[in-house]
C-alpha cells in the first residue's frame, strides 16, 4: 500500500490532479480511495488530497508519519502537512508563496526561512521547482497544477501513455495541447 498527499491553496487544481491521478491508479489494475478536504478553499484555504492505493485499500484516511509521498502545490502548506509524511518520505514543493489572511494583514509572518529546514529535518527526499515560471513559460499560468503532475508521475513510474490518456479525458478539448505540453515538461524535469 502506498499514500500520496496533495496539498496546497484553493484555486491551484489540486482536485482536478489528484481525480486524474486516482483514475491512472486504477487504469493501472489498483485499488484506490481518495479523500479531500477543501472547506474554503475557493477563497485561497488550504485544500489536501490524500491518495491510497494496492492492492486492497479499505480506507482513504491517513495517520502521522505514514505518507510515502507529499506533493505541495505552496511551500507553507508543505510544511503543514509535513506531519504526514513517514521519515525519508518524498516531498515535491512549487517553491510557490501565498500568504494566509495572518500572514496578509500583518497579524503574523511568514515563516520563510523555516520552511525547508524544517522538512529536511524529516527527510532529505526534498525538490524544490518553480512550477508557475515553467507555465508562464507555455503562455498558461492554470498548468501549474499539470507540471506539479508529471513531477509526480515521474516519481510513481506508471506508463506515460496512461497519464495522457486520463488528461485528455479530464481538461476541457480546448486547454488539452497546454496541459499535456505542462505534463510533458514536469515529467522530464530532471530531480535534484
Amino acid at each position: 500500500m502506498k499514500t500520496i498527499i496533495i496539498c496546497g491553496v484553493g484555486g491551484q487544481g489540486i482536485i482536478l490532479a489528484s481525480d486524474i491521478l486516482s483514475d491512472v491508479l486504477m487504469e493501472a489494475g489498483f485499488d484506490v480511495k481518495k479523500s479531500e478536504v477543501h472547506g474554503m478553499s475557493q477563497r485561497g484555504g488550504d485544500v489536501i488530497t490524500t491518495i491510497r492505493y494496492g492492492e486492497k485499500i479499505y480506507s482513504p484516511i491517513v495517520g502521522e508519519d505514514s505518507a510515502d509521498l507529499i506533493l505541495a502545490f505552496e511551500k507553507l502548506e508543505a510544511l503543514r502537512t509535513l506531519k504526514y509524511l513517514r521519515k525519508d518520505g518524498t516531498m515535491l514543493i512549487n517553491d510557490y508563496r501565498w500568504d494566509p489572511i495572518p500572514v496578509a494583514t500583518g497579524t503574523m509572518e511568514y515563516p520563510e526561512a523555516e520552511i525547508l529546514p524544517k522538512i529536511r529535518e524529516k527527510t532529505k527526499h526534498i525538490q524544490t521547482v518553480d512550477a508557475l515560471a515553467k507555465a508562464k513559460e507555455l503562455g498558461n499560468i492554470k498548468v501549474v497544477n499539470l507540471y506539479l503532475l508529471g513531477l509526480l508521475a515521474k516519481e510513481l513510474g506508471l506508463e506515460k501513455s496512461l497519464w495522457a490518456a486520463m488528461i485528455s479525458r479530464r481538461v476541457p478539448p480546448k486547454a488539452k495541447e497546454v496541459n499535456l505540453k505542462a505534463f510533458d515538461q514536469g515529467y522530464g524535469e530532471v530531480r535534484s
